[in-house]
């Protein structure tokens, strides 16, 4: 357009235009509202309880109570594993303005070591709730208790707290059989729900402890508690009590375990005392032991040291893990294998010479006796514990029947139902050499096996589960500790306890082997034949274990010996031999001659069945539940 040219408005296009922009923007808004009114109703109806939830976490926390573990007993009802409070200094770190003041004033009080102060600092810059205390020293006395208590009131978050600990009250006789408990790991939470052992410190290590961690433990408790924005509790809202764990009753005896270990003397060695009517453990040793007690709050690395390095391995359990050759307490086993698989008779008899030779020119193995034993039959055999009879026989089995009949009796397998970490021993087969050694089996390794040396291993545990067998004449049952868990017999608790019977061709063998290990005793040949004189007949049989292997003349001279070459002492009996009410194993380390472990299962004998215990045990009678 030219200058001077006008621009006439369009009033009803503008007002068009300006009805459509608030109707669009109406819209807009509408939509919008919309989509606050359905994310208000999202969040106020249907994410309710989420949010009701996340908001009451903030405000609520919840605070997982360790139950008290159950106690253990023995069958008398003496308490073998307790809980005992103890007194803590703690303090909470959130409360505290000057650590460096603090630590000053409490060393003025205490005797607060730099170990201590390192593993409190430690714990203090890991992980953990708001105002959650944190021990600085554990066990106080009644003397530290007294000179805190002075001074405590000026400390804010310094408290003393009381807490439930694991306590056994009669230490390393009895450390090996119940075990102990320890600070929980992150390898222990591995095995168990993380859930429940919020809270807890501790957690079965070994032994009943270990394998009865489910039934000890018991059930966690909860506390809901009012905290501020920092986490402080304020007050607490709700509480629910945890449920102890179950108390367990044992088969075993306290006065008879401690009697038995003390009985060992100086030696190291293991006793394994069974009730062969039930398969329950009635003394379970080995020895030396250890103080379980030092392993609850956490063993020192210098009292660990000690026990990892000693020369004696008190921390190892000889009873369930220690592997020892049978020796001659394996004749009588033998002597059944032989019988069921016709290679021997009672009638059948044998001339034993000093000496055995598998090919006339071969090898020699000799037998104890130097001259001999001449003419014996199978029952004079185990009399008079022959070696010659045994060499020749286990060459005529050979290894496979040997191996298939002691299976039967549990050698070769754990040979208990409740307790973790036995060993399985050795029990040797043709098969197993191959594997091993890739070489066949020879007939000088079936003579070394008739008298219990060679390649067999047995562990104490499966040595008297087997003579309970015989005991039995043919009846088998799972050695156990337990015998009630809580107010239940340990029967009805567990589908697996196992009871077995081993049927012979002819049954009256049993019989016939209990009548010659009864003559073992009361024979005048008999090796035991010092045990003459009891009330009670007992049946059993000796046994003298090689630690290392002489040359074929060579002559075993103990006094020319190291103490730790003598040969071990081993024996097995079970009284009274018509009703047996008690089997035992007992092996002295070194100790040389077989009367040792005779005479000690004599006083065993005695003690249990006759009551005839030394005074100084009266102290674990028990109350006789």
């Amino acid at each position: 357009m030219g200058q001077g040219q006008q621009y006439f408005r369009n009033y009803r296009q503008e007002q068009s235009l300006t009805q459509r922009r608030v109707i669009v923007s109406g819209i807009l808004v509408l939509i919008m509202v919309a989509i606050l009114v359905g994310r208000l109703f999202f969040l106020q109806v249907v994410e309710f309880d989420r949010y009701q939830t996340k908001a009451n976490e903030n405000r609520v926390m919840l605070i997982p109570e360790p139950p008290p573990r159950g106690l253990i007993y023995d069958r008398n009802g003496l308490v073998l594993a307790d809980n005992r409070p103890i007194h803590s200094l703690t303090i909470t770190p959130e409360r505290i303005e000057n650590f460096s003041e603090l630590r000053e004033e409490l060393e003025a009080v205490l005797d607060i070591t730099p170990e201590e102060w390192d593993s409190f600092n430690e714990k203090r810059k890991s992980y953990r709730r708001p105002y959650q205390s944190i021990t600085l020293k554990q066990q106080l006395t009644d003397q530290e208790w007294a000179k805190l208590s002075v001074d405590l009131y000026k400390w804010d978050g310094v408290q003393v707290e009381a807490q439930l600990t694991r306590y056994y009250p009669f230490g390393e006789a009895f450390a090996h059989a119940i075990g102990y408990v320890g600070r929980i790991t992150e390898k222990d939470l591995a095995r168990v729900d993380p859930a429940i052992y919020q809270g807890a410190l501790y957690i079965g290590k070994s032994g009943v402890e270990d394998f009865y961690e489910k039934e000890l433990f018991g059930i966690p408790g909860l506390s809901k508690l009012e905290v501020n924005a920092r986490g402080r509790i304020m007050s607490e809202l709700e509480r629910q009590n945890p449920t102890p764990g179950n108390n367990i009753q044992l088969h075993l005896d306290a006065r008879l375990q401690q009697y038995a270990y003390d009985s060992l003397g100086t030696y190291k060695g293991s006793v394994i005392a069974i009730d062969p009517e039930t398969g329950g453990i009635l003394a379970l040793v080995s020895k030396p032991g250890y103080d379980p007690n030092l392993f609850v709050r956490g063993i020192s690395y210098k009292n660990y040291a000690i026990l990892r390095n000693s020369p004696r391995l008190p921390l190892f359990n000889r009873a369930l893990r220690g592997g020892y050759p049978p020796a001659s307490t394996i004749k009588p086993f033998m002597a059944l294998a032989g019988l069921e698989n016709g290679f021997s008779s009672w009638e059948e008899r044998f001339y034993a010479q000093g000496y055995y030779q598998i090919n006339p020119n071969g090898r020699r193995y000799r037998d104890w006796k130097r001259g001999g034993h001449g003419w014996v039959n199978l029952e004079r055999s185990i009399i008079e514990s022959v070696d010659t009879y045994y060499y020749q026989l286990a060459q005529k089995m050979g290894i496979t029947p040997i191996h298939n009949f002691l299976k039967k009796l549990s050698f070769g397998s754990p040979a208990i139902l409740d307790l973790n970490g036995a060993s399985n021993g050795l029990l040797p087969s043709n098969e197993w050499k191959k594997a091993k050694y890739k070489e066949p089996w020879y007939p000088g390794d079936s003579v070394n096996i008739g008298i219990g040396q060679g390649f067999m291993v047995a562990t104490p545990l499966q040595i008297a589960s087997a003579t309970t067998v015989i005991a039995n004449r043919g009846v088998w049952h799972s050695p156990r500790m337990a015998k009630k868990i809580g107010n239940d017999d340990f029967e009805l608790l567990q589908e697996e306890v196992t009871t077995k019977t081993i049927t012979l061709k002819n049954q009256r063998n049993w019989e016939k082997v209990v009548t010659a290990m009864e003559k073992v005793i009361s024979d005048r040949k008999g090796t035991a034949r010092r045990l003459q004189g009891t009330p009670y007949k007992i049946a059993g049989k000796t046994g003298t274990g090689q630690v290392f292997s002489l040359q074929e003349d060579e002559e075993y001279e103990a006094d020319k010996l190291e103490a730790r070459l003598h040969d071990h002492a081993l024996f097995i009996g079970f009284a009274p031999s018509k009703a047996p009410k008690i089997v035992v194993f007992a092996i002295f380390e070194n100790g040389g001659s077989s009367a040792k472990p005779a005479d000690l299962t004599k006083k065993l004998f005695d003690a249990y069945l006759l009551d005839d215990y030394p005074e100084e045990y009266d102290y674990l009678k028990g109350p006789n539940l």
